[in-house]
């Protein structure tokens, strides 16, 4: 009988290796971004062309290979770093394993030029499917060009796995930031389709930071800083007033190199307990150095999940490094008894209190008021016109109104803002008008018995802690939630729009201009056709920039920039859960960010409007996420007990 094990070819077992190694167009990147930091470079550029999957260049300055090197570094298990067991365990470099590049060999083209500074010319190498197709001599810059074109080109099944543009330029831009992060001493630059996105000039840490996340954290950060002699943390922390609904601005590297850790990642957040909603992630860069001897840094194809040998003390060191830095900063609440500088400056503290000011002060009435025995309570009638209709202050736009107008006007709506009387605010009414102007319209055949009941026979209404409206019907009551229905109510009314007629939109007269990091600005480009099939119109303004020229009717104007940086934190708070496509995400932030919150006082006539519209729903008895929009109370139950 036939022997029936044999040793794979080569290009077919690269292949497989590439399957665990280069997953999509990122992994390349982070591979070829990490050759050339361990080569020595002080400038490199990243090169991006159809989201990695036409081409990914990567040029450095480094000190370049060899012409055998060159050709040795595609060959499997090739590395310069490990000469012995022992050598694994000592890593400090970020490629190691030397199966990178045989791997990008296997299911791409491969472009690579490079030159030492020593040598007069360099050696440009093309190989194809594992093999070499062309090796020669060409003039070439000190340093590293290698290009990885049209990836897996003989592989049509994987490439056909490989997400949209914009999804897998999200993945190339993260893997950019995080090798960026790593190196604030070397120059990086990004760019895609001949669009440079980022150009990170060589800095400290923190310009580093907030060249990579934004210039609005530039005030917002608070230094970590501790030196023991098992390990060093150090790097910044957000202040609690960053925090986020997404996880997307927390780093660790261990060694300088890019590291995920749940086990970590509890440690920042307790040291954060009762300073940020618990619903809320906070912002953090922190960089852990120690001996390579006490990390396993090969539990994981990518390097990314690590193994302490006491993880125990480097979860106390962090939470502990955390504490201090918020608590040496004064971010912690405490009470300030130093004299502001500023008071110094005054008339008052300046200018001596004279026995001509002392009189007049005090014969003045408000003395006499307040040193007259029994008289404290009585203040004197006065001319002065701004008191003359202070009454004005509490009734809605200035006008008289009796107790039954109030209440049936009630709130000013989720647009109102306190201590801005003058500005006439649109109410929560005429904003559900807007979204449904079919709110007349005869009720669905689906209609529960009591609560076509509740509508027709016009129950009264009311209010509970601005959360929850109370409906009495012929069965008992119902308690809905104020947010949850308006969450169902715009679900359905997005989904129909989705699919159908598009949402109309309201253009702005001052159309407001919006600067995104780099991640928020590739997401916002993928979400900007669904965006304009629901109200928004959005257009491109240069790197990292749009302008928001129209929104739905319901979003009040001057909230436009607001809505969308909420959309966008909700759209990547569901963008964990896979089994959801892009607009049903996208809907259904949209409806989260939308929907009345909790607190906000409704009139009779709003909650009238709120209720109607939710029992025309499809399905009026939970959100899409499947909570329950209101909870029956029946007659029945409610005598039980009572024990009646």
């Amino acid at each position: 009988m036939a022997d029936i094990i044999q040793l794979l070819p080569d290009n077919i077992a690269n292949q497989i290796a590439a399957g665990e190694v280069i997953q999509r167009p990122a992994s390349a990147v982070k591979e070829l971004l990490e050759n050339a930091v361990d080569a020595g470079a002080t400038e490199i550029k990243l090169i991006i062309q159809d989201a990695g999957k036409q081409l990914v260049q990567v040029i450095d300055n480094g000190k370049g290979m060899s012409e055998t090197d060159a050709r040795m570094c595609f060959e499997r298990h090739a590395t310069s770093k490990i000469r012995n067991i022992d050598d694994l365990f000592h890593i400090r470099t970020m490629g190691f394993r030397g199966e990178a590049l045989a791997s990008i060999a296997a299911v791409a083209q491969v472009e690579l030029k490079s030159k030492r500074a020593e040598d007069e010319t360099g050696t440009c190498i093309e190989i194809e499917n594992s093999m070499v197709k062309k090796q020669e001599p060409v003039a070439a810059a000190n340093g590293t060009s290698i290009a990885m074109k049209n990836l897996f080109f003989n592989v049509p099944a994987r490439r056909n796995f490989l997400k949209s543009n914009a999804a897998e330029m999200r993945h190339i831009v993260d893997e950019f930031m995080r090798v960026a992060l790593s190196f604030p001493n070397i120059f990086f630059s990004l760019s895609s389709s001949g669009t440079q996105i980022f150009h990170l000039e060589k800095g400290s840490l923190k310009q580093r930071i907030v060249q990579v996340l934004g210039q609005h954290y530039n005030a917002r950060l608070v230094t970590v800083q501790e030196k023991t002699d098992y390990l060093n943390i150090y790097g910044f922390v957000g202040k609690p007033d960053t925090a986020k609904k997404t996880r997307g601005d927390q780093y660790f590297f261990v060694n300088n190199r890019f590291i995920r850790s749940a086990y970590l990642n509890h440690a920042v957040m307790s040291a954060f307990k009762e300073m940020i909603p618990a619903d809320s992630f906070p912002l953090y860069a922190l960089f852990i150095d120690l001996d390579p001897t006490q990390v396993d840094i090969n539990v994981h194809p990518t390097k990314q999940e690590i193994k302490f040998e006491d993880e125990k003390i480097v979860y106390a060191f962090v939470q502990a490094a955390v504490k201090h830095a918020l608590a040496q900063f004064s971010i912690t609440p405490t009470l300030e008894f130093d004299l502001d500088p500023g008071i110094q400056q005054l008339d008052a503290i300046n200018k001596p209190f004279t026995d001509d000011k002392k009189d007049a002060a005090l014969s003045s009435d408000l003395a006499k008021n307040f040193t007259q025995k029994n008289q404290a309570h009585f203040i004197q009638p006065t001319d002065k016109t701004e008191l003359k209709h202070w009454k004005d202050f509490f009734e809605p736009g200035g006008n008289s109104q009796s107790g039954n107008e109030r209440s049936a006007s009630g709130s000013q709506g989720f647009s109102g803002s306190t201590g801005q009387k003058e500005e006439k605010f649109e109410s929560l009414l005429d904003k559900l008008k807007k979204q449904d102007p079919g709110s007349d319209s005869p009720l669905p055949t689906h209609y529960t018995p009591f609560a076509k009941q509740l509508v027709d026979d016009n129950a009264l209404l009311f209010q509970l802690h601005c959360t929850y409206i109370v409906a009495p019907t012929a069965r008992g009551f119902m308690l809905i939630h104020q947010q949850l229905a308006h969450e169902r109510v715009l679900y359905e009314r997005f989904v129909t729009a989705a699919h159908g007629k598009s949402i109309a939109t309201q253009r702005s007269l001052f159309p407001v201009t919006l600067q995104l990091s780099a991640s928020d600005a590739v997401l916002l480009q993928e979400l900007t056709t669904d965006l304009n099939q629901l109200g928004y119109l959005i257009e491109p303004f240069g790197a990292n920039a749009f302008v928001i020229q129209g929104t739905p009717a319901d979003v009040s104007a001057g909230n436009e920039k607001l809505a969308i940086e909420s959309l966008l934190e909700q759209f990547k708070h569901f963008s964990s859960d896979l089994k959801f496509s892009r607009r049903e995400k996208l809907i259904r932030s949209l409806a989260w960010q939308q929907a009345i919150k909790p607190g906000t006082p409704l009139s009779l006539e709003e909650m009238r409007m709120l209720t109607t519209d939710l029992f025309k729903c499809n399905q009026p008895n939970v959100t899409a996420g499947g909570n329950p929009t209101y909870i029956e109370f029946k007659k029945d139950y409610l005598e039980q007990l009572f024990k009646r």
